[in-house]
């Protein structure tokens, strides 16, 4: 397909998409919208309350010399403010919290900025791309311009991805240092990326990407050197684990929320046609883990119930659990599949799928 075709979802000839939307209307009251949207604010509070904590003790030092109690600090500013951005950022990214747009705004911008990532460049990528036709190529950004990894049996194949499967959780370690170090800048200076064509972002941008890694690198690599009594290698080394510890908590919660051998990546007709409507198409291309679960959907953020937030991403996740059942019922009635593992084996699945995709 190329990428200036315009795409098409299948019309809805059995009305699924309409029903599926009564069915979950139906199924929530008032109270429990409001109450799911509370939720999200406690969640708010916790999260940013155990992230910020860490970061306090990191400056407050009540640990003397101890690089492995440095090191564990480090860890726990990783854990938590992986989980704010799944429970939160996420979130505000898609006006959840409040139906004035300025406190999503700033819910989020504070959240993901802080993790030293540009929010303003995601929420690009993440609603005008991947949000739009998921799992398709040339209009997907998640699944596109990788050389090293093949996401898709669409994509053309190099030879050494054959070893994918194996090399593949080396390059995961390394996902949140690319994008904080490389990433945003090199799609910054994109033009094209998936569906996105002839961007042209405003001067300020970059004004506003360089302030965001100046605060984060600030905070958590150079005031720490300057105010603590370790040494810039040792500081060093606790932020690289940092990282290593986040990118694999990112990467083995959302990698097999698309990426496995149950999910499908469409491709148009002759005519630009998908071979799905709008909602038989996020069942098909999403995977759900213990997605009724609320301690799942507590520590995951929703992305565990990821067919529910396709579907209706602008329903707060901690509706998620009550409604996915309604979906899972009405898939079942029109015979449209509903994926579903736990995530041990959903991560299994997903290096399955590397392992035939490379073959």
């Amino acid at each position: 397909m190329s990428n200036e075709e315009h795409i098409f979802f299948k019309k809805d000839d059995n009305r699924f998409s309409q029903k599926l939307n009564k069915y979950v209307y139906d199924s929530i009251s008032v109270s429990q919208l409001s109450q799911s949207r509370k939720l999200l604010w406690i969640k708010l509070i916790i999260y940013l309350f155990l992230f910020t904590s860490s970061i306090s003790i990191l400056f407050l030092n009540p640990y003397g010399k101890s690089l492995f109690a440095l090191i564990i600090n480090y860890a726990s500013i990783s854990i938590f403010g992986t989980l704010l951005g799944f429970n939160s950022s996420h979130d505000a990214c898609h006006g959840t919290f409040s139906k004035k747009a300025w406190v999503n705004n700033l819910i989020f911008h504070f959240t993901f900025n802080l993790q030293g990532i540009s929010a303003r460049l995601w929420r690009i990528r993440h609603l005008a791309s991947h949000h739009l036709f998921s799992n398709v190529d040339g209009c997907d950004a998640d699944i596109d311009d990788n050389p090293l990894l093949r996401f898709s049996p669409h994509h053309p194949k190099k030879w050494y991805m054959k070893y994918q499967h194996i090399y593949a959780p080396f390059l995961y370690s390394l996902y949140l240092p690319v994008w904080i170090f490389a990433k945003d800048f090199v799609y910054l200076n994109k033009k094209n990326l998936a569906n996105l064509k002839n961007q042209n972002y405003p001067f300020w941008y970059t004004i506003e990407l360089i302030l965001v890694k100046l605060i984060y690198f600030g905070y958590i690599v150079f005031l720490p050197f300057y105010f603590l009594e370790f040494s810039f290698s040792q500081i060093l080394l606790s932020y690289s684990i940092m990282l290593v510890i986040g990118s694999n908590i990112f990467i083995y919660t959302l990698i097999t929320t698309h990426f496995t051998l149950e999910t499908e990546f469409p491709i148009t007709d002759k005519y630009g046609f998908l071979p799905y409507n709008f909602s038989q198409h996020q069942l098909m291309t999403s995977m759900d883990y213990h997605p009724k679960s609320q301690i799942a959907t507590f520590i995951f953020g929703g992305f565990n119930c990821h067919a529910a937030h396709h579907l209706f991403p602008n329903f707060p996740h901690t509706i998620y659990p009550i409604i996915t059942p309604v979906i899972e019922k009405a898939a079942a009635e029109h015979k449209y599949r509903y994926n579903v593992l736990s995530l041990v084996n959903a991560i299994k699945s997903h290096f399955l799928f590397l392992r035939k995709l490379g073959a």
